[in-house]
């Protein structure tokens, strides 16, 4: 069957009517800024504390729009006897925004955790030339990278931060047992302190008032003098 004529401007026309009788939704901006979801990608913001200079953003970039200058320092030893190390210090991260397809390849390669999604947009320029952005324009926008969203309630703990919790509570755990012991230890010499403290001032006192030792003599070995009726002075020895 075919269509009637003019249907096609019936329809048009009733969408038409449809929309005019509703409030229009339109955001003024710049004065009132949109409201962007979490993971819009806006631009690419660097955390250079993380980045090696390991150039794979570089090497996988599609667009080569990545460049990145580094050289090599000499770190000394951290031990004595030790040997001396290399390693590559960044001189130089900027990204042309002319020629980037926002396609996040260098964002997943990373394997640092060197570069984020920003949703920041607002980088427009007048000369395409300045639409190349230095390592100090990337940092102050990896601020404004949000927050990662929370996990589920009923998922399962990331492994990463399992490994970590078994690992504070192995720590926790000999710290404990470790101030148990030295107040087990602390205890026991207190108590055996004391005890011989008095043990021998006991000894001492015994010794000073027993009648039976001292300077004395033992029974049977001393010596004595006596006088009996009707006789004259005499000695004799003990039994």
């Amino acid at each position: 069957m075919s269509p009637i004529p003019g249907s096609g401007l019936a329809k048009g026309l009733a969408v038409t009517l449809r929309t005019m009788t509703r409030r229009a939704h339109t955001a003024q901006y710049p004065d009132k800024q949109p409201e962007l979801p979490p993971r819009s990608r806006g631009v690419i913001g660097l955390f250079e504390e993380n980045c090696t200079v390991c150039m794979l953003c570089a090497r996988e970039c599609p667009d080569w729009c990545i460049y990145i200058d580094s050289h090599k320092e000499t770190v000394p030893p951290a031990a004595p006897g030790g040997r001396e190390r290399s390693r590559n210090v960044l001189d130089r991260f900027a990204i042309d925004f002319s020629l980037c397809m926002y396609c996040g390849i260098c964002i997943e390669v990373c394997p640092f955790d060197a570069l984020f999604w920003s949703p920041e947009f607002e980088y427009a320029e007048t000369d395409i030339r300045d639409l190349t952005h230095e390592r100090d324009k990337l940092r102050e926008w990896m601020w404004t990278v949000p927050a990662p969203p929370a996990l589920d309630p009923a998922a399962e703990d990331p492994k990463e931060l399992g490994a970590a919790r078994k690992t504070a509570d192995k720590i926790a755990a000999a710290e404990a047992e470790a101030a148990a012991a030295a107040e087990a230890t602390g205890t026991a010499t207190g108590t055996d302190t004391g005890t011989g403290t008095a043990g021998d001032t006991g000894t001492a006192r015994d010794r000073s008032t027993d009648p039976g030792t001292g300077t004395d003599a033992a029974p049977g070995t001393g010596t004595g003098s006596g006088t009996g009726p009707g006789d004259g002075p005499r000695t004799g020895g003990g039994a």
